[in-house]
């Protein structure tokens, strides 16, 4: 049923072990280092494959703890609605380009790896599975005879049982320590005595278990260290910290015992490269968020006014046509010849040009500049009327 994932992962396989074959010679028990390799760098293959989905993976994990405060806004403002909760959270997501998925991508994506290849590896020893193979066709367990003699997916017979007489440290490749005895028969020729034992097993699996257990744990803690307080802060984020900080490498160790040999080395290979590519990654970001902040900082010093220049701010709309014609008044006003009124006549001379500006009277609605007297009411025509009255009087004498 799982095929189109057994049969990749045995072809990759393949092509590394018939490499390293080439290279290396094979020992007299058989190439377990050239096996050993190949399953290491299954792993690097597969790994280098993912590689963009895990940048993505870590560039999304940081949008997500960027945009984590806004969400935690939302969920508190709409607690009682979640329907519009959804839709609030979406909209952020999609105004940010933020896309959950390719957070899990890369983790979704090793499991039916890790699947394929325990399955495959399983497989060269089929003495106690009874696994359905391409060749043969059966579910019962068979014999040692009949597993050394059917192939494997994309592994021949005659490579089949190379694998099953390779040694790693002393011990078959597929071993591992809960293995019944009686399924030992399946490593060694017909009628020869099994050359291994489980104590022997377990000297090479335990210190594996242990490696990639305290592997697992300083991969998900440098992660956890390169989270924000925020994040840190969220229960949801502090359950997923601590469930990869401690439980993971608790199953390591509890499960172990029940993986075979190559498995655990697929496991401690696996841990190394994710080591290796988180410095990497995270530096790689690092250095391209200095950079993104130098250039805005050279942007908004170029921008800046020069020392002792007078920054400029341009008028605009009513505000400036409104100063340009108080200019244009003030100018006008100061060019024109001033007048008085002499007392006693409706002659009017110039003023003496003696720097000071005439006293206005204001006009009606006006309030007084400081010092001067308000009008009366109908100041201007009681003044006509008094003079026109003083001449009378000045005629009939």
């Amino acid at each position: 049923m799982l095929n189109f994932i057994y049969y990749p992962v045995s072809w990759i396989m393949w092509v590394w072990h018939w490499l390293f074959d080439k290279i290396m010679p094979d020992s007299p028990g058989g190439s377990g280092v050239a096996w050993a390799l190949s399953v290491v760098f299954l792993v690097f293959t597969l790994r280098a494959i993912l590689y963009k989905p895990f940048v993505k993976q870590i560039r999304t994990t940081k949008q997500m703890q960027e945009i984590n405060p806004q969400m935690q806004a939302i969920r508190k403002k709409y607690a009682n609605d979640r329907v519009k909760m959804t839709e609030e959270m979406q909209k952020l997501q999609k105004e940010h380009g933020f896309n959950p998925l390719l957070g899990c991508l890369p983790m979704f994506m090793q499991i039916p790896v890790f699947i394929g290849l325990f399955h495959v590896l399983r497989s060269f020893n089929r003495m106690g599975t009874g696994t359905a193979m391409p060749i043969g066709g059966t579910s019962e367990a068979m014999t040692a005879e009949q597993t050394r003699s059917i192939g494997n997916y994309a592994f021949s017979a005659d490579q089949v049982q190379n694998f099953l007489d390779a040694r790693i440290f002393g011990v078959p490749l597929s071993s591992f320590i809960t293995e019944p005895v009686d399924q030992f028969q399946a490593f060694v020729e017909h009628g020869q005595p099994v050359d291994f034992t489980r104590w022997q097993i377990a000297v090479v699996v335990v210190p594996l278990m242990i490696v990639a257990s305290i592997a697992t744990h300083m991969n998900s803690r440098a992660s956890v260290g390169r989270q924000t307080a925020a994040a840190s802060d969220n229960p949801q984020t502090r359950i997923m910290n601590k469930l990869a900080l401690y439980v993971f490498p608790l199953g390591i160790l509890v499960t172990g015992p029940f993986f075979p040999v190559a498995i655990l080395l697929y496991w401690v290979s696996n841990n190394l490269w994710t080591y290796g590519q988180q410095h990497l990654v995270f530096g790689r970001i690092a250095k391209e968020e200095e950079e993104a902040k130098a250039a805005k900082e050279e942007r908004l010093r170029a921008n800046a006014p020069k020392p002792g220049a007078k920054p400029s701010s341009p008028k605009r709309g009513a505000t400036a046509v409104a100063d340009a014609a108080t200019d244009v008044d003030e100018d006008s006003s100061d060019e024109a010849p001033k007048t008085s009124l002499k007392k006693g006549d409706g002659t009017s001379t110039p003023q003496k040009a003696s720097g000071e500006k005439a006293k206005q009277q204001p006009g009606p609605g006006k309030k007084p500049s400081p010092g001067q007297r308000p009008n009366k009411p109908g100041g201007a025509k009681q003044s006509g009327n008094k003079r026109n009255k003083k001449n009378r009087q000045g005629r009939k004498r």
